[in-house]
């Protein structure tokens, strides 16, 4: 009795391996942006940070007399741009430039076409905590993301 030997996959068992690979794909889609959420939360702390040390920093460049500052003035910049662009300093015969940050890192919840500058939202420091408002300077910036934390707190609170 000669049998024939067939080698290949049955119907039933391909569509045991497609529901099997639906299931993963169905497990791991929330997982994938879950991680990726998690990495925009992380590069939005990271970019509160430098934002934040560069305003620390030119407000002790202003309290010790490194730069100038007009008597009626915080301390603050004017604007983001100034960690940027530098500011003269008045210790220094050069007048050499002091810079504070190399660039302005940019919201990670922010609109892509917003540039980096315009997508934060700017507190002064005459501004009160619970109500931020822009003002004569910065005191401190917050995300204009409406969104909710993996921590349960809006990111505007950051």
């Amino acid at each position: 009795m000669n049998v024939a030997h067939q080698s290949g996959f049955t119907l039933i068992e391909l569509l045991v391996v497609v529901v099997i690979i639906g299931v993963l794909a169905s497990v791991g889609l929330p997982l994938s942006e879950l991680a990726s959420k998690r990495a925009k939360e992380e590069e939005l702390r990271a970019a509160l940070r430098q934002i934040r040390t560069a305003l620390d920093a030119y407000k002790k460049a202003s309290d010790e007399n490194r730069i100038e500052r007009a008597a009626d003035a915080t301390g603050y910049p004017g604007d983001l741009a100034n960690l940027v662009d530098g500011v003269v300093s008045i210790n220094n015969p050069d007048k050499r430039l002091i810079y504070f940050l190399r660039r302005i890192p940019r919201d990670p919840f922010a609109d892509t076409k917003t540039s980096a500058i315009d997508s934060w939202a700017l507190r002064s420091y005459e501004s009160p905590p619970d109500a931020p408002k822009p003002g004569r300077d910065v005191f401190d910036v917050y995300s204009k993301s409406t969104g909710i934390g993996l921590n349960g707190i809006p990111y505007k609170d950051w």
